[in-house]
């Protein structure tokens, strides 16, 4: 998160009360909150979603291909790889799917959904 070194910070004096409503003290740049401000795009997190999720995808192919003769390989192979792809292929899927909604602006998506890595 990008810090403010433009703003003048004053120490509260020490019988200093939690009451906000004094109009007599300048408004404290701490507090102030947009809610754009949790808005800002992972892309590190959504260039690993893609990764899995394209990787997935290659293994899940490449097992398919196994599977039906196309490719010579044991089935021994085919299994495994079809056991790494789903397991790269999902969460690819899950966390690309957010983060396009997010892009699309659908109601309840946000990039601050998506953790970050």
């Amino acid at each position: 998160m990008a810090t403010r070194r433009n703003i003048r910070y004053t120490p509260l004096a020490t019988d200093e009360d939690d009451y906000i409503g004094d109009r007599n003290r300048p408004f404290d740049h701490r507090f102030d909150y947009t809610p754009k401000a949790l808005d800002r795009v992972p892309w590190k997190s959504i260039v690993l979603a893609l990764f899995l999720l394209f990787l997935g995808t290659g293994l899940l192919f490449l097992a398919y291909f196994i599977f039906t003769g196309h490719m010579g390989g044991d089935q021994s192979q085919a299994f495994g790889l079809f056991v790494l792809g789903f397991l790269s292929f999902l969460p690819g899927f899950y966390e690309t799917r957010i983060a396009y909604y997010a892009w699309r602006g659908a109601k309840g998506y946000r990039f601050s959904a998506i953790p970050d890595y």
